[in-house]
C-alpha cells in the first residue's frame, strides 16, 4: 500500500498504538533477526549459490521497505476519534447505491484495514479514499449523487444513503 506524502491519515489511538509498536519491533529486534539471519547465511559459504542468504537479504528488503512505509504513515497521523457528522470521511461506514440499480446498496468501510486496526477476521468490504470510488465520495452527504470513472473509462453514478462513524 503506497502512502501518499502529505497526506492526513486519521487513526484510532488503538490502531496508532498497534502501528508505533509494530515500527518499534521492525526497527529493534525486526532487524537485529533479520542482520542475524543475513550473517548466519553468509557464514556458510558462496553467496552466489547460498539460497539462505538471498531469502534474507530479501527479508531485509521488505521490512525496510515496511519500515519506511510505517514511518510515513504515522508521521502524517492525525489521532481521535472515529469522525462524527454525516460527511463522508476516513472512518466512516457509507452505504450507497450504485445508480444503474437501486434496489442495491452497497455498505463499505472508507479508509484502511490497516491504517484502522482492523484484523482479517473482521469482515467488511474497505475502500481506500485514495481510490476512484473512495476520492468521488469524500465529503458527500446522504442524498448526494456522485460519478467517478471506472477502469474500463466509463462513468458509474452512486448515489450517498447513509454515513456513519465506524466505531469497531
Amino acid at each position: 500500500m503506497a502512502v501518499e506524502q502529505n497526506m492526513t491519515t486519521w487513526l484510532t489511538q488503538d490502531a496508532y498504538d498497534k502501528l508505533v509498536a509494530e515500527l518499534n519491533h521492525l526497527k529493534g529486534e525486526g532487524r537485529r533477526l533479520v542482520s542475524a539471519k543475513i550473517a548466519q547465511a553468509r557464514d556458510e559459504g558462496d553467496l552466489s549459490e547460498n539460497g539462505g542468504y538471498h531469502a534474507a537479504r530479501e527479508e531485509q528488503g521488505q521490512q525496510e521497505a515496511r519500515i519506511r512505509q510505517l514511518a510515513a504513515m504515522l508521521e502524517n497521523a492525525e489521532v481521535g476519534e472515529a469522525p462524527s457528522g454525516s460527511q463522508v470521511t476516513p472512518g466512516t461506514l457509507v452505504t450507497v447505491y450504485f445508480d444503474d440499480d437501486e434496489d442495491d446498496e452497497d455498505t463499505f468501510l472508507l479508509g484502511s484495514r490497516e491504517v484502522l486496526g482492523l484484523d482479517d477476521a473482521v469482515d467488511i468490504e474497505v475502500y481506500s479514499p485514495q481510490s476512484p470510488l473512495g476520492a468521488a465520495i469524500l465529503g458527500a452527504a446522504p442524498g448526494d449523487t456522485v460519478s467517478y470513472a471506472a477502469p474500463s473509462g466509463s462513468a458509474i453514478e452512486v448515489t450517498i444513503v447513509s454515513v456513519t462513524p465506524y466505531t469497531g
